[in-house]
Order: structure tokens, then C-alpha cells, then sequence
């Protein structure tokens, strides 16, 4: 038997990690036993062995309301959040198909997560915090490159190859014979050996390029470009891989790793004197975004920053547009809602935001509606679309004095309606951006207060927070997009991030809680005794990961030339990614499961 789990094991991550002699160890600690279809293999609460393993057959995992946590076919774990946490189950298994189960004892378990790391990061379902050291030391050089390398052949006239770098917006060509480099050619170059000798612009640019330049390789770090190019005194390098020329690094990609900052962005949008300045500094954002993600910055910080920038933006609109409109004839809140409100946007973002005047002011009053649409228009202009739904303050609807937005609460939360339930959803996540901010704090403060006593409307709350689901299959994978553009791939967003933040809207109304931030309203839920402190931890580390990966795929695919979206394909990711990734799905689906049965603690 020890030979046969030895072979079967190491097929197995993370146990596909350790060295022979090891594998054959913990080989030997397993137990099998063989399940008929129908047996229960432990319930909720119970004190667990170990860790779980399943050789052949299907298991069934529910949570503690018995609603389907997922099926897990062979070569799953199960259990490991509970023995890990305090030894009790919060899960049920049950058998489905006859099964041949292993099972390795806690205390092994807990022995290879402190002696082997691999094993220990698969087991770790959260992310504490990194050494960030320094951006060059960390970075590879693939990572500094950017779209496709640019190059022609040595035969080709230097009038045509000036040519080729002016369209393609660089300032070196790679010379090539097939994919092969041989020559490196720069700006400097057609000053210093072209111009300044005036060269014929018909020779070939084979005359004037620097012949077997010094290059590096994708997987060598940042420092060692910056050392070579201080060391050689040149200002381009190109990138080679497998004697294939991939890409050119430059000293503007390094000095770009430096110089771009959310602070240093957000003091050129506040000196922008029109939209253009503006829109020119957020078409950067993407790049800073990569940047972060790259630096291993916690994704709230990400978030934030990238958030900062819109709140600039829209301050420094909402300035440019008053001064010309002059004096206003009310008092005015420019609130934001979404992603914006919530402090949580990403490499992209649409616009949801509303105009609250003071009391009895006209919304009809040219002032406002002239300042909502240059407003808005100018968001769009600088990549903050206009809303597909139409919630900004253009729409008449959302442009009203605060005793009708009172009204709409009072609507909302009297008469929960599905639009009521979405709007409230909605609404319970404004953030002041400008303007008189006591406009809302009045309006939240007493809209929070009257919601959470009115018991409908919670239950309501709570079943509009179930509507978005996590993307789990029923046998034990990713339920992906089966149809279109997006075809075998998972929304990030709709069934990631969005079921996360819905479950913390509703925490916040059952607690009171003023904060719109995602990670705070978790945070503040724990404390205030919403949810336990377990269920609070397991959350937020499930919000975390889902909410890193869907950065670093936004990343990816900046890098790759491409916009960023919403869209992963779990093919991408390696095993040890999509079992964590599952996991974290798994734990939200916990929490709605326990939010709908009306219990807001999971043990």
C-alpha cells in the first residue's frame, strides 16, 4: 500500500513538492478506508482527525444549513479549514459515489506546514505581509517590458528605420536577421552618426547601429540593467531569450519604476488647468496599477491609490466648472457610489455618482445641471465612463435637495421593491468627493439607523445580497462562462468581488456601521460581534485573495498590450492558484449560505 500512495500522492500538490524520501513518510502516515455511496464521513462540528484526501470516487461538502458547498472528485482535499483553525469541522461530507478515502493525521499535517514551505503556503489561504524592499531588486526584466519589440532588418534605409521609430513612438530599433539580434540602433544614434555626419539616409542602417550590442535576459532583475547601463554608459538594452530578440528596456522604463506614484499623479492633476491635462494623467493609471501589483502591495492599497486619483479628478472638475459657473445658488454634495464610493476601483471603472442640493434648492436650476454634465462628461474624457445604468448626477433622478433623497430612503426602506433593493445597495456605499459633505452625513446617518430597525427591509437586503454567486462548479471546479466573448472564463467582479461586498453592505446595516469600504465594514462586523472572529478572518482572507487575483490579472493583461478587465480564465493559473482561488470561492458561498438562514456567525 505505502508504494501505491507514494505514486498516487506525488501526483497530488502540494506533496508533489517534497523530496522522496519525505513523499514516502508521509506515504506511510495516511490511512485509507473505503465509503459506500451515502456514508457520512464527518458533520458539522465535529472533532476532525485530519486531513482528508480522495483517491477514487465523490464526495459531497455541505455547510452547516446543509446547502452544497461543492462535490470534490479524486485527488481533492477537504477539512483543512477546520483542523487548521481548531480541530472542529465547519463543513459536512458525505459519500456520493463509492469512495477510497486517505486520511493524514493532524499532527503531520501540522509537522510538513512547518517544515516544508511549499506545503505551508498551499495551507496559508491568507496573505500577511511581504518584504517590499526595493522595486529593482524585486523586478524581472520581462516585467519591465512593454508591448512588442520593435525592429527591421540591417538591409532596411536608415530614412525608413528613422521613420519606423517615430511611428512606433520609441526611441531604439533592434536590427535583426529573422528573430536573431545582431545590432541595436537609437535616437542618439541618428543624431551623433547621421545627422551631425551627414550620412546619406538611403544607406542601410546596418552603417550607423552598434553590432552585438550587450543584452540580458527576461529573467535577469531590474538592478542588473541599471548596473549594466551605468557601467557601459548606454541608455537602451536590449532583451533576449533563447537567442530571440523579445523587447528593449530603456532608462525611461526605470525611471518610470520610480517616478510614477498615486501622490505624484494626483499634485499634476491638481495643477491641470483643462480636461486634456487630466485625461493624459489617468491614461498612466494602468501603469501605475501594474507597477504596485508588481511591488506586492496589499490590494487595498492598490485600490485605494487608484481610487485617490478619481476623487482628484473629480475634485479638480468640480473646481474648474464652479469658478466658471460663479457663485452657486445652493449649498451642493458631489457624492460617489460604486467601486468609487467604496474606495475599491481597479484598472477599470465606470462613474456612479449624485448631486445632493441643500434643502428646498431647484435641481432644475441651470447651475447644477451645467455642473453635472461638465462634470461628467469630463470624467468620461479621462476614462470614468458614463454609467450604463445612468446613475450619475446628470440624470435627473440624482440630482436632488437632500429632503427628496430622504423621501427615496424612506421609499427604499418602507416599500423594498427589487429596483429599491438595488438602488439601497447602491446608495448605502455614497462617499463626499465634494462640495458640503454634511449634505450626507445627515442624510446616512439617520437612512442607517431607520434601515436596520425595519426587519424587512434586512431580510430583503439579505436576499438582494445572494442574487451574485461565487463562479463553483458542482464537480469540484470553476463554473466559467460558457457562451461568447468571455468563454470559459470567470467574472472577476460579478461573482467574485460583488458577492463579498454585498455581504458586508448587509453586516454593515445589521451593525450600524458607517464605513463603505469593503475590508472595513468586515472588519468593523468582527468587532461589533456581527459575525465571529473566525468567520470575519475567513472572509477577509477570501476577500483578499479574490480581490489580488483579479489585480494581477489586470496586470497581465496591461502588460500584454491589452486593456485591463474583469476576466480570468482559471487555464492560467497554476494548480496550487485555482485550489486557492476555489477555496476562497468556497468560503464566500459559506457566508451567504449562513447570512441566509439568518445566521450571521460561522463558527
Amino acid at each position: 500500500m505505502p508504494d501505491a500512495t507514494v505514486d498516487f500522492i506525488a501526483t497530488v500538490h502540494p506533496y508533489d513538492s517534497l523530496k522522496r524520501d519525505e513523499l514516502a513518510r508521509v506515504a506511510g502516515s495516511f490511512s485509507r478506508r473505503s465509503f459506500a455511496a451515502g456514508d457520512v464521513i464527518y458533520e458539522f462540528g465535529d472533532r476532525l482527525p485530519g486531513l482528508y484526501l480522495i483517491e477514487t470516487g465523490r464526495v459531497a461538502v455541505t455547510d452547516r444549513n446543509g446547502d452544497s458547498v461543492s462535490q470534490l472528485g479524486p485527488r481533492n482535499s477537504f477539512g483543512e479549514r477546520g483542523l487548521l483553525r481548531d480541530g472542529v469541522a465547519v463543513t459536512s461530507a458525505r459519500v456520493i459515489e463509492p469512495a477510497v478515502i486517505l486520511m493524514l493525521p493532524r499532527a503531520e499535517v501540522i509537522r510538513l506546514i512547518a517544515e516544508h514551505r511549499a506545503v505551508g503556503r498551499f495551507f496559508d489561504r491568507g496573505r500577511g505581509p511581504v518584504d517590499r524592499g526595493s522595486d529593482l531588486a524585486r523586478l524581472k526584466v520581462g516585467e519591465l517590458l512593454s508591448g512588442k519589440p520593435v525592429s527591421c532588418s540591417p538591409d532596411t534605409p536608415i530614412i525608413e528605420a528613422a521613420r519606423l521609430m517615430r511611428e512606433a513612438r520609441v526611441s531604439s530599433l533592434g536590427i535583426t536577421e529573422g528573430t536573431r539580434l545582431i545590432g541595436l540602433v537609437t535616437i542618439r544614434d541618428m543624431s551623433n552618426r547621421v545627422v551631425a555626419e551627414g550620412r546619406d539616409m538611403r544607406q542601410p542602417v546596418s552603417q550607423v547601429m552598434t553590432p552585438d550590442p550587450i543584452t540580458l535576459a527576461p529573467q535577469a532583475l531590474g538592478y542588473d540593467v541599471l548596473n549594466a547601463m551605468l557601467e557601459r554608459r548606454i541608455s537602451h538594452l536590449p532583451v533576449v531569450e533563447d537567442g530571440r530578440f523579445v523587447g528593449m528596456v530603456s532608462q525611461t522604463d526605470l525611471t518610470r519604476v520610480h517616478a510614477i506614484s498615486a501622490a505624484g499623479l494626483i499634485r499634476e492633476v491638481a495643477k491641470a488647468r483643462d480636461v486634456g491635462q487630466m485625461a493624459a494623467v489617468t491614461a498612466r493609471i494602468p501603469e501605475l496599477m501594474v507597477q504596485l501589483v508588481q511591488a506586492r502591495q496589499r490590494h487595498e492599497i492598490v485600490t485605494r491609490m487608484i481610487t485617490d486619483i478619481a476623487d482628484a479628478v473629480t475634485r479638480r472638475l468640480l473646481d474648474l466648472t464652479a469658478a466658471d459657473l460663479g457663485p452657486a445658488p445652493a449649498p451642493w454634495c458631489w457624492a460617489a457610489c460604486g467601486s468609487q464610493g467604496r474606495q475599491e476601483q481597479t484598472g477599470v471603472s465606470d462613474q456612479d455618482n449624485c448631486l445632493i442640493l441643500g434643502p428646498g434648492a431647484d435641481p432644475r436650476d441651470p447651475w447644477f445641471t451645467r455642473l453635472a454634465r461638465r462634470v461628467s462628461d469630463g470624467l468620461n474624457a479621462c476614462g470614468y465612463v458614463h454609467c450604463p445604468g445612468d446613475m450619475m448626477a446628470t440624470n435627473p433622478r440624482w440630482c436632488q435637495p437632500v429632503e427628496v433623497w430622504q423621501g427615496y430612503f424612506d421609499d427604499w426602506t418602507r416599500h423594498p421593491s427589487p429596483e429599491a433593493q438595488m438602488l439601497a445597495s447602491v446608495m448605502f456605499d455614497l462617499r463626499a468627493i465634494g462640495g458640503d459633505a454634511s449634505l450626507l452625513d445627515g442624510l446616512q446617518t439617520g437612512t442607517l439607523e431607520a434601515a436596520s430597525k425595519n426587519s424587512i427591509f434586512v431580510a430583503h437586503m439579505i436576499g438582494n445580497s445572494l442574487k451574485h454567486r461565487p463562479p463553483l462548479g458542482l464537480i469540484g471546479g470553476f463554473a466559467t462562462i460558457r457562451h461568447g466573448e468571455h468563454r470559459h472564463h470567470i467574472d472577476m467582479k460579478h461573482n467574485g468581488v460583488v458577492p463579498v461586498a454585498d455581504l458586508a453592505r448587509v453586516y454593515a446595516l445589521q451593525g450600524r456601521i458607517a464605513a463603505v469600504n469593503t475590508r472595513a465594514r468586515l472588519e468593523d462586523a468582527e468587532t461589533r460581534g456581527v459575525i465571529s472572529a473566525t468567520g470575519a478572518r475567513d472572509l477577509i482572507a477570501a476577500y483578499d485573495l479574490i480581490q489580488t487575483a483579479r489585480l494581477e490579472n489586470q496586470a497581465h493583461l496591461v502588460r500584454a498590450g491589452r486593456k485591463p478587465d474583469n476576466y480570468l480564465s482559471p487555464a492560467d493559473l497554476s494548480d496550487f492558484e485555482r485550489s486557492h482561488l476555489r477555496d476562497a470561492f468556497v468560503v464566500v458561498r459559506g457566508m451567504q449560505s449562513a447570512v441566509g438562514h439568518g445566521k450571521g456567525m460561522l463558527g
